[in-house]
C-alpha cells in the first residue's frame, strides 16, 4: 500500500502631473529607517502600525516596498532611484497610515469617488504626463510609487480635493487652516499606533514625525477633472 503524502500547501502569489496641484498633494506624502519585521514593545507583533483599531502589517508593508523595489529595478535609472529612497519602508508607511486617515475623513463628510471620476482623473494624470509610461516613470521617480500603486494615488487625490472644496481650504492661511484641522482631528480619534522602530506619529502634523510631508499646504480647489460631483 502506498503511503498518502499530505498535499502541499500552495504558496500565496505576492502582490505583484493629472494636473500639477492634484500630483503635488501626494508627492509630498513620501517624505522619509530601514524596514523591520517586529512592531517594537511587541504590544502588536508584526504589526508596522495600528490605525482606528486595524492593523497595517509589516508583511503588506514589504509588499509595498517590493513592488517599488521591481519597478526600480527595471529603470535605466535604477541605481540613482534605490539611492534616493533608502528610507522607501518609512515612506509607504506614512502614505498607508494617511491614505486610511482619507478615507476617515471622506466618510464622515460623505465624500466619495466614483468609478467615473476616478477614470477621469486618471486619463487627466496620463494626459498631462504624456502618455501612461511617462506618468508611471514620473510616480516611480517623484513619489517611489510602482505602476500597480497608480490606482490609489488616483483615489487619494480625488478624495483630498474634494474633501478641500466642501471645507473650503483654497489656498489662504485659513482655508488651509480648515482643513489641517478637520485632519488633525480624525487622526486624533483614530488612535494611531506606531512601531517607534518606524517613528512617532504626529497628530498635529498629519505624518510620521520623521516625515517632511506638508501636504495640506499644497491642497487648493478641486481640478476639474474631478466632475461636477466636487
Amino acid at each position: 500500500m502506498h503511503r498518502r503524502t499530505q498535499p502541499r500547501t500552495p504558496r500565496t502569489p505576492r502582490p505583484t502631473r493629472s494636473r500639477r496641484t492634484a500630483l503635488a498633494v501626494s508627492a509630498a506624502l513620501l517624505a522619509a529607517a530601514p524596514l523591520l519585521t517586529a512592531c517594537g514593545g511587541d504590544a502588536h507583533p508584526g504589526a508596522a502600525a495600528v490605525v482606528g483599531g486595524e492593523r497595517i502589517d509589516v508583511a503588506g508593508l514589504q509588499a509595498q516596498v517590493k513592488d517599488v523595489r521591481a519597478a526600480q529595478a527595471a529603470s535605466p535609472e535604477s541605481a540613482q532611484l534605490v539611492a534616493s529612497t533608502g528610507d522607501l519602508g518609512r515612506r509607504k508607511l506614512n502614505s498607508m497610515i494617511f491614505d486610511r486617515i482619507v478615507e476617515r475623513v471622506a466618510r464622515d463628510k460623505g465624500v466619495t469617488a466614483s468609478r467615473a471620476e476616478l477614470q477621469e482623473t486618471r486619463t487627466a494624470f496620463v494626459r498631462q504626463s504624456g502618455g501612461e509610461d511617462r506618468l508611471a516613470a514620473a510616480l516611480l521617480q517623484e513619489q517611489g510609487v510602482a505602476p500597480n500603486q497608480i490606482d490609489g494615488v488616483v483615489r487619494r487625490n480625488v478624495l483630498l480635493n474634494k474633501i478641500a472644496a466642501q471645507v473650503g481650504a483654497d489656498g489662504s492661511p485659513e482655508g488651509q487652516k480648515k482643513l489641517t484641522d478637520v485632519f488633525t482631528a480624525a487622526s486624533k480619534d483614530l488612535g494611531i499606533d506606531v512601531n517607534p522602530r518606524y517613528g512617532a506619529w504626529d497628530d498635529a502634523q498629519i505624518r510620521l514625525a520623521s516625515t517632511t510631508a506638508p501636504w495640506l499646504r499644497q491642497v487648493s480647489k478641486a481640478p476639474e477633472a474631478v466632475g461636477a460631483g466636487a
